[in-house]
């Protein structure tokens, strides 16, 4: 039986790597994201049976409509990995503006619901029952950067919800965890490599890591047995200034 995977924000960065690693590694890969110029591309490239599908994992009608064009399809879903996320401008708390607020909530946690929801219910009703769930957290799930209430607040609430989803999922097979990233070298890094703020004010270059990193770790946890997981698994650069960080 095939397996089938969503990926959200799959047009770019850690996404896309993931979406196309799976795919090289057997795996019938859905990639969604709001570009579908982007999307598309991913699944020409990933090959097989892979396709885009449109959706903003912010509005939750969108989240339906996906799920239920994946169940159409493909009957399944065995492997979600939440991965579709955005930034707030770096300023100080008092200064966020409540759009970029709202924005960074609705998709970095709400977004992660809906779609852990909607993969619950076909998990649950499918034959054979069960399926896996893996969050994109991140060290920000963890630790902060200076102005980045939004953010952080976000991969606090992510951490939550896998804890709790991974509870929720046991007795229908459903298996949940997160992968918290630190650094990959994509677009959303672009500020470790012009010089990050550190705690004390200072600007700091801080090294990054191929995004392949991430995806091997993903496919690892994707390969998994439902009656095995890992929970919290960290990727990041080895000499990233993590611990005492903040």
């Amino acid at each position: 039986m095939k397996q089938i995977a969503v990926v959200t924000g799959a047009g770019r960065g850690v996404g896309r790597v993931t979406a196309i690693t799976l795919a090289k590694n057997g795996w019938t890969v859905v990639m969604a994201g709001r570009d579908k110029a982007a999307i598309d591309a991913v699944a020409k490239e990933a090959g097989g049976e892979s396709v885009g599908i449109v959706c903003d994992v912010s509005n939750p009608e969108s989240v339906k409509s996906l799920f239920a064009e994946i169940k159409s399809k493909f009957g399944r879903v065995d492997l979600l990995f939440n991965n579709a996320g955005v930034v707030a401008p770096g300023v100080p708390l008092e200064d966020v503006k409540i759009e970029d607020w709202q924005n960074v909530i609705n998709v970095n946690i709400s977004g992660v619901f809906y779609c852990t929801q909607q993969a619950f219910a076909l998990m649950k009703s499918q034959k054979p029952m069960g399926g896996r769930i893996i969050n994109n957290g991140s060290i920000s799930a963890h630790v902060p950067r200076p102005n980045s209430s939004a953010y952080t607040a976000s991969k606090h609430a992510v951490t939550g919800l896998t804890k709790t989803a991974s509870l929720d999922g046991r007795k229908f097979d459903i298996a949940v965890g997160q992968i918290d990233i630190g650094n990959a070298n994509t677009d959303m890094a672009e500020q470790m490599r012009v010089g990050a703020t550190q705690p004390d004010g200072s600007k700091l270059i801080e090294p990054t890591i191929d995004p392949q990193n991430v995806a091997d770790a993903v496919l690892y946890m994707a390969s998994l047995p439902l009656s095995a997981n890992v929970p919290f698994i960290t990727v990041m650069a080895t000499k990233m200034p993590y611990t005492g960080r903040g």
